[in-house]
């Protein structure tokens, strides 16, 4: 048995639309996803990653090895933040730590969009908080991931053109404005201790 197996998601392929059509969990998540996981489980067997987490194996590695760990953390993460049905805005100390550090949660969403658009290539936008809860946006290129700064993420756009380009084509700006409709902020709440 491989050391790491791509998980069911907790909604069904077709739960997403409009925003994230079936076709597109169907590549993205079962084939694409599935490839990261693939290559991983071949570069870790018979060597010492084969026992660590695969949190750890993101924080400790480096080449091909990182950015197939990484790149596998990043997406389940990313597609465990979304619901059909979940709550779509902060609630309790997220949404106060938000405001506190950007005013508001409409404005913290523009930058937050903005820094996904202007990230130039492909990669990820993150939220993410320190050991003292202060929270910040990191966009980060190719695999990269707060985990490798030391940082606890909480939110993840993904922002390859593979994420969207079945749906939106080249209109990554509009797939990350729409991603807001499905982000589940209850499943985000409880990332933020």
């Amino acid at each position: 048995m491989k050391k790491y197996q791509l998980p069911p998601l907790p909604y069904n392929d077709s739960d997403l639309y409009p925003v994230i059509s079936a076709e597109t969990i169907t590549f993205h998540y079962g084939k694409h996803t599935q490839g990261y996981i693939d290559k991983l489980n071949a570069l870790i067997a018979g060597t010492s990653y084969e026992a660590l987490p695969l949190e750890t194996i993101v924080k400790t590695s480096d080449g091909a090895l990182f950015n197939n760990a990484a790149q596998a953390w990043n997406h389940l993460f990313y597609f465990a933040s979304f619901s059909p049905t979940g709550h779509r805005a902060p609630r309790g100390k997220l949404a106060a730590a938000i405001d506190k550090q950007w005013g508001s949660f409409a404005r913290f969403q523009e930058l937050f969009e903005a820094e996904a658009v202007a990230l130039f290539g492909s990669g990820w936008i993150w939220l993410c908080a320190d050991n003292k809860g202060e929270l910040a946006i990191f966009p980060e290129s190719n695999a990269g991931t707060p985990l490798s700064r030391g940082l606890i993420p909480l939110l993840a756009f993904d922002v390859w053109e593979h994420a969207y380009y079945i749906d939106y084509r080249n209109r990554r700006a509009e797939h990350v404005n729409r991603l807001w409709d499905i982000i589940d902020w209850t499943v985000i709440e409880k990332r933020y201790v």
